[in-house]
């Protein structure tokens, strides 16, 4: 049987022209995204989004406007995801290396320049478009196969 689609929102929080960036699985890639997880049911996204962002990186966050939808999936199995992300603005807190993630899952947080980005292993590809707004970023990204 294969499993649902899953749902996720991601944060796009931008600090002096640098975009914050978590690891994506603990100890299995340097794959780095945007902060957020899975949704909740009976929860609103942007609630879910602020729950997500204040869990990975002990930052109050208010959710502002969606500006993607990426799907990514695993062509070889039965994983398929679909995240909405949101511009955020940081309002309390700041990153501190000593933050612990109550899930465990999230070790690493980077403040990461445009320039950094092309030495990044990141997902989406659409990532640093959509982020620095580009005026050719799209704003859906279907079925981006996952890569660890």
């Amino acid at each position: 049987m294969k499993r649902p689609i899953r749902l996720a929102t991601r944060a796009i929080i931008m600090d002096h022209d640098r975009l914050l960036l978590v690891n994506a699985w603990k100890n299995k890639s340097d794959l780095l995204c945007a902060p957020g997880g899975g949704a909740e049911p009976h929860s609103s996204l942007p609630a879910n989004l602020a729950r997500e962002v204040m869990e990975e990186t002990g930052l109050t966050v208010d959710v502002g406007s969606v500006c993607l939808i990426n799907e990514f999936h695993d062509p070889d199995g039965d994983f398929h995801q679909v995240d909405i992300y949101f511009r955020c603005t940081v309002t309390k807190g700041q990153i501190c290396a000593d933050w612990t993630d109550p899930e465990g899952i999230v070790t690493q947080r980077i403040w990461a320049s445009r320039a950094d980005m092309d030495r990044l292993h990141i997902k989406p590809d659409s990532l640093a478009a959509v982020a620095w707004a580009d005026g050719d970023a799209i704003s859906y990204d279907p079925l981006e196969p996952l890569v660890r």
